[in-house]
């Protein structure tokens, strides 16, 4: 553009491109907060973001469709989504802007092509709210509590009512709680309110009430007494593993559904996109999210199986430091893990070439798996040894990839990576749970061994997977358009 326009006028473009941007911002926000449309750009939330950050998800967008994504164009589009009487959804707006300048496309105008493509969207039944209980409040469950009640808006989904702490009630304690969710030395600060109330027993965030709960025994709890009905729990505690100890919540009054923030035995082992319409919600009420590892690996497994099919492999995590490694070297119950974690690496166990096999039984018995523990925080790397049965090249993995990252029953789970200069603290934020690193791939001169390299936000990305196979659950899934 540079050598097209002269100086002034190059000002004058990134002026009307700026104040475009503040237009997307506007009808995106108001879409949400008005009539619970949300608007994503190629799976990237939008909502909340800056102006700065608009502009490169549409250069982002643009590089990975190889065709321009202009915000004015997706404002364009914006504008005609709302004029229709939509219900409430969550529409890709660079997928929508994409196919509006495709070569197929035979509308003249914006409004009738968004007429047509989200035509369906008016016969998709309306879900009836969700009450939700976090029963745990740790790593896991502070950030699920931050994107759920930011995602809240007027309750149409998921109804954040309540948290459930071990142990007696101490103010004190749910200070510092209310604080550890406020601040986060990895994600930030979280983009709205939070307060303790103790009149009530409750958080107040971004001015909603969620009640405190203590409590030993989680068959115990009432949570009818708080006009909490028939909810969906995630138990985020790793106190209760299996089936006999997850029903446990299901004879407490107001609860109907359990969902563990970990792998389970004995209950469905889900990785959402891949596994979930196996299982109907309305007839299983224990429901396991499997593993972070398991949710980054499953779904690029899955197209190399469907698409080239899998001989035999190998995965290797290079994993973030977690809660349960020491910060200085001290007695540990499982081996090298009591050595300091920012200090070494350190090679441990996973199950996830197991849990892979509950999601996808055809590749029962032809993976193994290690671990290696690294001095960061979050962001980790999962590495795809794999021997293939047919022949491909690296062009022809990424392209398949590609596609899947585009379009079909996988794209909230996979991300497809551009950058050559990408670095785990590039990932942090990321809400697919698969970060494939297209410049990475590795391909044998015999076109059947490969190396994957799988970038995950150990933390927030497994949170998102959480969020939507909770969705999925309660039955509040909205109509969508990816």
């Amino acid at each position: 553009m540079s050598g097209k326009l002269s100086y002034e006028q190059e000002l004058a473009f990134q002026s009307d491109r700026r104040k475009a941007t503040t237009e997307f911002i506007k009808i995106t926000s108001d879409l949400w907060y008005d009539r619970a449309i949300e608007v994503v750009l190629f799976k990237n939330q939008v909502l909340d973001q800056t102006v700065s950050t608009i502009i490169q998800l549409h250069e982002y967008a643009g590089e990975f469709v190889q065709k321009p994504i202009s915000i004015f164009d997706s404002v364009e589009i914006l504008r005609a989504i709302k004029d229709l009487g939509l219900p409430p959804a969550k529409l890709d707006i660079g997928k929508l802007t994409y196919e509006y300048h495709s070569d197929d496309n035979n509308f003249n105008n914006a409004k009738a092509f968004v007429v047509n493509k989200l035509k369906a969207a008016g016969s998709h039944p309306r879900a009836k709210p969700k009450d939700l209980v976090l029963y745990g409040f740790g790593r896991i469950g502070r950030l699920l509590a931050r994107e759920i009640m930011s995602k809240t808006g007027k309750g149409s989904q998921m109804r954040l009512r309540a948290i459930v702490l071990r142990g007696k009630p101490d103010p004190d304690n749910l200070e510092k709680r209310a604080s550890l969710m406020r601040t986060d030395s990895v994600h930030g600060n979280f983009t709205g309110t939070i307060a303790f109330c103790a009149e009530e027993n409750a958080l107040l965030i971004n001015g909603t009430t969620v009640k405190i709960i203590h409590t030993q025994n989680p068959e115990t709890v009432d949570y009818t007494e708080h006009g909490i009905q028939d909810a969906l729990l995630l138990d985020s505690t790793g106190a209760f593993r299996n089936k006999a100890e997850l029903s446990r919540h299901l004879r407490a009054k107001g609860i109907a559904k359990v969902l563990l923030t970990a792998p389970g035995k004995e209950v469905p082992n889900i990785v959402h996109g891949v596994n979930h319409l196996n299982y109907d919600p309305k007839k299983t009420n224990i429901f396991s999210a499997a593993s972070c590892t398991t949710n980054a690996i499953t779904p690029i497994l899955k197209v190399m199986q469907d698409s080239l099919g899998i001989k035999r492999g190998h995965l290797e995590t290079i994993h973030a430091y977690t809660n349960d490694q020491n910060l200085v070297d001290n007695i540990h119950p499982k081996h090298r893990r009591g050595r300091a974690a920012a200090l070494n690496m350190v090679i441990t166990e996973t199950g996830a070439a197991e849990a892979v096999a509950k999601a996808l039984p055809s590749l029962k018995g032809k993976l193994t798996s290690n671990a290696i523990r690294v001095p960061v925080p979050n962001g980790s790397l999962a590495i795809l040894n794999l021997e293939l049965k047919n022949k491909i090249s690296a062009e022809g993995i990424n392209t398949i990839v590609k596609k899947y990252a585009l379009e079909g029953d996988m794209v909230e789970q996979i991300k497809y990576a551009l950058s050559k200069e990408l670095v785990s603290s590039d990932i942090k934020g990321t809400t697919a749970p698969a970060i494939y690193d297209s410049n990475a791939t590795i391909v044998a001169p015999n076109g059947k061994n490969v190396v994957l390299y799988i970038w995950y936000d150990n933390e927030y990305g497994y949170a998102h997977q959480v969020i939507r196979l909770a969705k999925y659950i309660a039955q509040v899934r909205r109509y969508t358009y990816y």
